[in-house]
């Protein structure tokens, strides 16, 4: 049946030009954006995956910033331990060749003095955004400090933020407040054989006028200095630089630990990143080629609706 009324051809080349002109424009979106995935709408447990995973990625971006400013004050305090560890090894030399006969030990001693003041001026100096692990100078002991190490989501959804530790009493080697707090201006008891007989002596090597004092005897040297006494020195001295070693041999192995977590922290988020592109990234191939498709369906239906709509007009001729 014709009728002048219903277009049944038309209609049905119109909704098939409606279909393809929707395609079209979810696919020029797709090309646009870059996305398959842009929105809740386009497919909701997809983009709820993305989105959870855009912010894990930015709170591990954070935790990576955090690991660097850990491995700046790591990296302050090493090598302020390293600095240290030379001049306490040149303190030590010193002290040896004090033990020789005849020697200048006053000439000595200025020598002393210089390389004491250079450690209290390392101690002060290792100090990074505000943080120094060698020199205390409040009136609280030194404390363990915590740096942000990692970010995780477990498997039920809860989040946690785990923290690399260093306690920086292993490091301080100035207390002002108490001596024996500190590696340099704690006493030291060392024992020396006279004959056969066991002496016990006490020696710190640096006096930083701490509200508590360190008991026993400033590491130095004078005329009067006797044998003994510098054998003494040089154990006391020793023992601190061991000290020191372990010290360093501590923060070496928390540097690395950082180091070692940094570069995980970044090949996780370039991981995820490829994880969530998997998900929600447009086939740009694919919808090239799509695009043209449609291209070409939309020009034959716009031609089909344009044959639907000249039956119309094809009925007049009924009526010469």
């Amino acid at each position: 049946m014709t009728s002048m009324m219903t277009n049944a051809a038309a209609m049905a080349a119109l909704q098939t030009l409606r279909d393809i002109n929707q395609k079209m424009e979810t696919t020029q979106q797709r090309v646009s954006s870059g996305y398959r995935v842009e929105t809740a709408s386009d497919n909701a447990a997809y983009w709820s995956i993305a989105t959870t995973m855009r912010s894990d990625n930015k709170a591990l971006s954070t935790v990576q910033d955090a690991l660097g400013l850990g491995a700046a004050k790591t990296d302050t305090a090493y090598t302020g331990l390293e600095s240290a560890i030379d001049v306490v090894t040149e303190i030590k030399a010193k002290l040896v060749a004090a033990r020789e006969p005849g020697v200048d030990k006053n000439k000595i001693n200025e020598e002393l003095r210089e390389l004491k003041a250079q450690l209290q001026s390392i101690a002060e100096s290792a100090s990074f955004s505000g943080e120094n692990w060698l020199y205390n100078d409040t009136t609280f002991p030194p404390t363990t400090v915590e740096m942000v190490g990692s970010f995780n989501r477990a498997s039920d959804g809860t989040v946690a933020v785990e923290t690399l530790e260093f306690d920086t009493r292993t490091s301080t080697l100035i207390d002002t407040n108490d001596a024996g707090q500190g590696i340099l201006t704690r006493a030291v008891v060392t024992t020396q054989m006279v004959g056969t007989t066991p002496t016990a002596s006490t020696y710190f090597l640096l006096n930083a006028g701490s509200t508590t004092a360190a008991s026993g005897t400033e590491v130095g040297l004078s005329t009067t200095t006797t044998d003994l006494e510098v054998d003494g020195m040089i154990s006391a001295v020793d023992a601190m630089l061991m000290t020191l070693t372990d010290s360093a041999a501590t923060l070496g192995s928390i540097n690395m630990r950082i180091e070692m977590q940094d570069e995980f922290v970044s090949t996780l988020m370039d991981v995820i990143d490829k994880g969530i592109g998997r998900l929600v990234d447009a086939d740009m191939n694919e919808e090239s080629t799509r695009l043209k498709a449609l291209q070409t369906q939309q020009q034959l239906g716009i031609q089909a609706l344009s044959i639907a709509n000249s039956n119309a007009e094809n009925i007049l001729q009924l009526f010469k």
